[in-house]
């Protein structure tokens, strides 16, 4: 992973409002799935991994053709038309897919950047979202549009929605990296200031110990 970094440093957060429309809570207990791309997924692990309601958290690769078989390195040229994803079992009880999403686009990834996150970049980097639902895209959309008039942007949203196709586990390097290695240049300069932002902004649902 390039030491350059690829996202929101701490001074860059915005905290997103409520979303307006929001996935119904459940009848039982039960768990969801949701795959988002914010960039590195070293950090978008990180933070969704702190989240309390989240049961696991799973760099790989979504987005492209499902019969394209690729890793780390294809994805990385930029021209398999995946990017570097995450998937994330929840619990909707404890937080709510739109409760996600206020965290995903208040502090791990800048929605204005078109296939690139700072200075990495590539299509393999774009910020997408891949319903797994109607109720997850209804919402996806209209949280989309929320942001788009919210002004906390000085360009438009540009984040995506997509199909996440198969997606694809990385290799077990990449799982967990930010616990493994929180001293690593890059966590350090980059990922680390987005947990910083979790637990400031979002204190209630900030939990110390990851998933996994």
């Amino acid at each position: 992973m390039p030491l350059s970094g690829n996202a929101f440093a701490a001074e860059q957060t915005r905290l997103a409002p409520a979303p307006a429309v929001d996935e119904a809570a459940p009848p039982a207990a039960r768990t969801a799935t949701a795959y988002f791309a914010g960039g590195c997924f070293w950090g978008v692990e990180g933070v969704f991994s702190h989240v309390r309601g989240v049961r696991s958290v799973v760099s790989g690769y979504g987005g492209g053709p499902p019969n394209l078989r690729v890793d780390y390195d294809k994805v990385g040229t930029g021209r398999t038309g995946y990017a570097e994803s995450v998937r994330v079992i929840y619990d909707p009880a404890q937080v709510s897919y739109g409760t996600l999403l206020r965290i995903f686009f208040s502090v791990i990834t800048d929605p204005t950047t078109l296939n690139y996150q700072g200075p990495d970049h590539g299509t393999q980097y774009r910020s997408a979202l891949f319903p797994q639902s109607a109720e997850q895209e209804k919402v996806a959309k209209a949280y989309l549009a929320q942001l788009g008039k919210s002004g906390l942007w000085p360009a438009p949203v540009v984040t995506s929605i997509e199909a996440v196709g198969r997606f694809q586990p990385a290799e077990a390097y990449h799982q967990d990296f930010m616990a493994a290695n929180p001293d690593h240049p890059y966590i350090l300069r980059w990922d680390a200031p987005k947990l910083a932002a979790l637990k400031a902004l979002f204190p209630k649902l900030y939990r110390t110990s990851p998933t996994g």
